[in-house]
């Protein structure tokens, strides 16, 4: 459920799972939030990974941050046509990853958020703030979910009036929940190389204000990594 920084921490044994040597340290340490919160959303727009989904079309905004750049590879994972927003510096990474499509969020085009292609979104990934409902609404195919994962106020008032309503098109905040199974499919992906975490940065602990203050900026390409000393 996060919390803090420290050398030690307390957790309930039914969210936490054996980390296997293939799989560092530093790459698990972004699963039990990111991750989890990345492959929630996608199965909240009907992504399925046992090879029985539908073709979703889907959107992911700001696709190199730390549950993005997890949500691309996913998605792909998951069979979705993936179209992706990011900075232009990030654009051949997102591609890498798997990406169909992917928009320069500073551009006219990307701002708007229209695929290329022309296609409608089943379902949005919503990773990043600051933007309207009026500008998901259009790109939206008729049922599409934009799932909000750092939902504020706005959002969750829009949300309720969409169900009251029941509006076709919604905004659904993404109420993250943590459990062993979800974590346990994602670090299996790790050891099988069928999805990797890509680290931004590294901090040490006693530099973990460096870290935060990384975090708060807004710009790190994947995850930024606190390790413990000695």
């Amino acid at each position: 459920y996060g919390g803090g920084l420290a050398e030690y921490a307390v957790a309930s044994e039914n969210l936490t799972v054996k980390r296997p040597p293939e799989v560092s340290a530093a790459e698990g340490a972004g699963l039990p939030i990111a991750a989890v919160t990345a492959l929630q959303a996608l199965r909240t727009i009907g992504a399925k990974f046992d090879g029985t989904g539908e073709p979703l079309n889907v959107l992911i905004t700001a696709a190199s941050g730390g549950a993005g750049l997890y949500a691309v590879q996913l998605a792909k994972l998951a069979g979705l046509h993936v179209t992706a927003t990011c900075g232009a510096r990030n654009v051949e990474l997102v591609k890498s990853l798997g990406a169909d499509e992917v928009l320069d969020y500073r551009t006219l085009e990307g701002a708007s958020l229209q695929s290329p292609s022309g296609k409608k979104y089943d379902g949005i990934v919503h990773c990043t703030v600051g933007v309207s409902w009026s500008t998901f609404e259009p790109v939206l195919a008729n049922t599409g979910r934009v799932i909000d994962i750092t939902p504020n106020f706005t959002a969750i008032l829009k949300s309720a009036l969409h169900k009251v309503t029941f509006a076709r098109k919604r905004l659904v905040p993404l109420l993250l929940s943590p459990n062993k199974a979800d974590l346990e499919f994602l670090v299996g992906l790790l050891k099988d190389s069928k999805m990797k975490t890509l680290i931004d940065s590294r901090f040490s602990l006693s530099e973990a204000s460096k870290a935060r203050e990384k975090s708060i900026e807004g710009h790190a390409t994947g995850k930024i990594i606190v390790e413990m000393e000695g």
